[in-house]
């Protein structure tokens, strides 16, 4: 008779335990929906500031007031291919992102970091 009454409380701290644990699950649930939600704003302001490498490539040269001959002729390439860089066609060597970056007078990190 003691084991049945033993065994019955044992069950019973499981069942509560695990109600516990259900309710603290819904709590962090909800929690981080909440917090999901009201990084809304912060979401749609980074989604529009990501950039391509070809506009921030762009932005840097026109800024400067340089032309796209001028880049071309400053890293050896063609004209059409600086084009196709800030077009999005294609992307820059490491090397010529490496000169890009010192025609406009700085890193390549800098750089990559205003890509998305």
């Amino acid at each position: 008779m003691k084991a049945t009454v033993f065994i019955a409380y044992i069950l019973l701290l499981m069942d509560f335990v695990v109600g516990v644990a259900f309710i603290y699950l819904f709590v962090l649930l909800f929690r981080t929906l909440r917090k999901y939600i009201k990084s809304e704003p912060v979401r749609k302001e980074k989604a529009e500031s990501a950039k391509s490498l070809g506009e921030v490539i762009k932005r840097y040269r026109t800024q400067r007031k340089i032309t796209q001959e001028f880049v071309a002729e400053s890293l050896g390439v063609s004209r059409q291919a600086v084009s196709k860089w800030e077009s999005g066609a294609s992307d820059p060597s490491t090397t010529n992102l490496m000169a890009l970056a010192k025609l406009f007078g700085v890193t390549a990190e800098e750089i990559l970091k205003e890509v998305k």
